[in-house]
């Protein structure tokens, strides 16, 4: 709850947060944030697996990665924002739920977005979240002198980005394609202008655990892809003992990547804002790679029971293979790169690397995955249990 004085209809000031503030956790509106965003993720994974089994696992990668990034830097920047200056009035509160909604859109228009090329519905709804921040900032510039023209620069810089992605609607196809690319550089780029002069004071703490809130959602979807493969080996005698494999196997890459993931503490990595830049913008390898393995676990089982007509074991390998060896990369890269020893960290990128290696070699990848990842884990418990 912030600490701001009440003024009139029952708003608060919004000025900066305290960065050191003790015992700062996530209010209950982020965690319905969070909420929100699982319809998303879950739309971008479940279209993610049917357009690899249906044999268009190249575009598909590709538009899932372009969804993604909607996702996660809508999330990210309303993350950092809370961080360094939530009130927890009902202005603030009604601005979020707006972002709610265009969630909601975003995730509506993921379908057609990734199987007919039709971006409309998504990009309507990402610029609803990103004009409601707009307002959050704009607020912010009204409320807090002294956060006034950092507040101005992101209330500028994200309207324009926003017009740019609105206009590129109007042209063709292979346009808007190539044009994406732009716009998410521009979006990328606003932050770094903004904050070059005068930093927000997120808190460092408090935003290390929204992220790995974050975290966990993601690798619910794993969870409830294992949880499919046991359910469909109670019904299908024929596969029994290939999906009570799977479900054991995917139980274990989910529960790996949890215990790499929050193996260690990780707000004190986020000493200044260039660290912290690179801590957020990292999770989007990260975030991507965590909920492609639950359309990886999805592949694995259509070849187990032969539902996909389309689908090779290469591909397979590859759909699952790939979003957890670079999860491992991108979490030893971003968190464990320090904390284990040089030993440790060679095994650990050893493991990662036997992953993405286990595409190209006739053998059961899910089994691969699973050995590595638990080899993984039990290098950072080793260094864990020495801290």
């Amino acid at each position: 709850m912030s600490s701001t004085s009440p003024l009139r209809l029952g708003l608060s000031r919004m000025t900066g947060r305290s960065p050191h503030e003790p015992h700062r956790v996530a209010s209950p509106l982020e965690l319905l944030f969070d909420l929100v965003f699982v319809v998303a993720v879950s739309q971008a994974s479940q279209n993610l697996h049917h357009g690899i089994v249906e044999g268009h696992a190249g575009s598909s990668t590709l538009s899932y990665a372009m969804v993604f990034f909607a996702i996660w830097w809508a999330w990210m920047n309303f993350t950092w924002f809370a961080s360094a200056f939530d009130t927890d009035d009902w202005l603030y509160r009604v601005t979020t739920i707006l972002q709610m909604g265009g969630v909601l859109m975003l995730a509506a228009g993921v379908h057609d977005a990734m199987a007919n090329g039709a971006w409309g519905l998504v990009t309507l709804g990402y610029v609803v979240m990103r004009i409601a921040m707009v307002g959050q900032w704009l607020r912010l510039a009204a409320s807090d002198p002294g956060h006034r023209a950092v507040a101005l620069r992101f209330a500028t810089g994200i309207s324009l980005v926003q017009v740019f992605w609105v206009v590129r609607l109007a042209f063709p196809p292979e346009v808007q394609f190539w044009t994406f690319w732009l716009a998410m550089l521009l979006e990328i780029l606003v932050p770094l202008w903004a904050e070059r002069t005068h930093p927000t004071p997120w808190h460092p703490h408090h935003v290390a655990e929204r992220f790995g809130l974050f975290t966990l959602i993601l690798l619910g979807e794993s969870l409830l892809a294992s949880a499919n493969a046991i359910i469909d080996a109670g019904a299908s005698a024929s596969s029994f003992s290939g999906l009570v494999l799977l479900a054991i196997t995917g139980l274990l890459i989910a529960a790996g990547m949890w215990w790499m993931y929050f193996g260690f503490e990780q707000g004190d990595r986020m000493s200044s804002s260039r660290t912290g830049f690179l801590f957020g913008y990292g999770h989007y390898f990260l975030f991507a790679a965590a909920g492609a393995v639950s359309a990886g676990i999805e592949v694995e089982l259509d070849l187990t029971t032969g539902a996909g007509e389309h689908l090779s074991l290469a591909t397979a390998s590859a759909a699952l293979a790939l979003p957890v060896g670079i999860f491992m990369l991108a979490v030893w890269a971003m968190l464990l790169r320090g904390k284990l020893s040089r030993l440790g960290s060679a095994v650990f990128l050893a493991a990662a690397a036997l992953v993405l290696l286990s595409v190209a070699v006739p053998v059961s990848t899910v089994v691969v995955a699973a050995i590595c990842v638990v080899v993984a884990v039990i290098v950072v418990e080793a260094r864990r249990s020495r801290v």
